[in-house]
């Protein structure tokens, strides 16, 4: 018998009605939730990615200004454009879509955001607050991620969680969140010994690694609920996570699947941080 299906696709459709029904409200408040879209270079991934912020955006009825730079564009006139926005009061998001080009220092331009409209949640302000249990800006899908928790009934309090990954933009928070909700945390990574044992104490599995489909049965506990932050090419190019979904399925208890798993969530959480953003600066 296959897992439940945690279906990030249903609950971000949820989250962006309730956020629809919130700016309607804020606009009759004279709030207009305004989020500026900052996009260096021809990427091509985010590319995509922006057009679904901005089509969320629309949805939803909050502002987009978008701007679409050159790829030879200098790391002194991004910065300018980021001090401009900081300032502007009709503004209340600001999202510099990563990766930037190899001349621009990301840390630099990311440190640069006013912390009030750090919507991403990158901004070492925000990164301290979560640490320290203050009120700041969470990452995306880390959020995300906790959401799909609270909304599929998965209780977290006193369960044993395993976050495979630590990178600052979701290993690290969602483990910070984990404890937060009085889990209790192993985080793994390239240097973990034995990594199938340590998995297999998990009532949580968050694994957010990069590797398509590396997870597999016999690193599941039976009955475990499996959070897959991976998005992947397997051998066919097929999109799939890093767990090995048909295989851990007949283990799990609850799965998330890729796609239509985390990633709708990550761009809900981002339009949540920015309705929250104008809430607080107006």
């Amino acid at each position: 018998m296959c897992a439940k299906l945690i279906d990030g696709k249903k609950i971000s459709s949820k989250i962006k009605d309730e956020l629809k029904t919130k700016v309607a409200q804020l606009k009759t408040d004279g709030i207009h939730p305004t989020l500026a879209v900052v996009l260096v270079g021809e990427d091509p991934a985010s590319k995509v990615y922006v057009r679904n912020k901005k089509r969320a955006c629309d949805y939803i009825g909050i502002r987009s200004l978008s701007y679409e730079l050159s790829e030879k564009t200098t790391e002194q006139e991004l910065l300018d454009l980021v001090h401009d926005l900081n300032t502007r009061e009709d503004v209340h998001g600001i999202l510099v879509q990563l990766p930037l080009p190899g001349h621009i220092d990301e840390e630099k331009v990311i440190c640069d955001i006013d912390p009030s409209k750090d919507v991403d949640g990158f901004h070492p302000y925000s990164v301290g607050s979560l640490s320290i249990g203050k009120e700041g800006f969470i990452s995306c899908t880390p959020a995300g991620i906790m959401q799909l928790l609270k909304r599929s009934d998965i209780s977290i309090d006193g369960k044993e969680c395993v976050v495979i990954g630590r990178s600052n933009i979701v290993g690290k928070p969602i483990g910070l969140l984990l404890l937060r909700e009085n889990g209790t945390v192993t985080t793994c990574h390239s240097r973990t010994k034995d990594l199938p044992e340590v998995c297999r104490r998990a009532d949580i599995l968050v694994v957010a690694i990069g590797k398509a489909k590396y997870i597999n049965e016999t690193f599941i506990k039976k009955g475990a609920v499996i959070i897959d932050v991976g998005m992947n090419r397997d051998e066919n190019g097929k999109l799939c996570g890093d767990v090995d979904f048909d295989a851990c399925c007949e283990v799990a208890s609850a799965i998330t699947p890729v796609p239509g798993g985390v990633g709708p969530m990550t761009i809900a959480m981002l339009m949540h941080n920015c309705v929250i953003a104008a809430q607080r600066l107006s």
